[in-house]
């Protein structure tokens, strides 16, 4: 049972599950944001273009309906089957918007973040040097070739 502790322990603290504990976070918070964008500001838009259709009042009954119910509310609550495709196709669009905001958000970021300068790195000073008498790589600091085993001289670093 300790091995088995010591293994979630090892797999918790792994930065990719911590890196993915930390998107799920943020995803959330940041679903509110995309939804009040797809609510408040796309979907009045739609409502426009389609006339104020509500998708997701059609249906179709799939059983008896003996007191002759007309809302899917009405049908559901009384236990009535029902196919609510008109839901099926509001879900689908708000994905299909959902989608396409998450796609302009992320390209907006990734712009802004283009404009931050970058922060140019240094050249880092060489490691290893070239034996002028073998042509093999070594190491800085050496004074003999270990390969040919050559005395090298002090300018033969590059």
């Amino acid at each position: 049972m300790k091995k088995f502790f010591a293994e979630f322990k090892a797999f918790i603290s792994k930065g990719n599950v911590i890196d993915l504990a930390v998107a799920v976070v943020v995803g959330a918070a940041f679903q509110a944001i995309i939804n009040s964008v797809v609510n408040d500001v796309i979907m009045p838009f739609i409502s426009l273009i389609t006339g104020g259709t509500d998708f997701t009042s059609w249906y179709v009954v799939l059983g008896p309906n003996p007191d002759n119910l007309s809302t899917l509310a009405d049908l559901k609550a009384a236990g009535i089957a029902t196919f609510a495709y008109g839901s099926l196709i509001s879900a689908i669009i708000n994905f299909i918007i959902l989608a396409f905001v998450v796609f302009l958000l992320v390209k907006i970021i990734a712009k802004a973040q283009n404009l931050v300068p970058k922060k140019k790195e240094e050249p880092k000073a060489p490691t290893t040097k070239k034996c002028p008498f073998c042509c093999t790589e070594i190491d800085i600091k050496a004074t003999r070739c270990p390969h040919c085993t050559s005395q090298l001289p002090e300018e033969a670093a590059e």
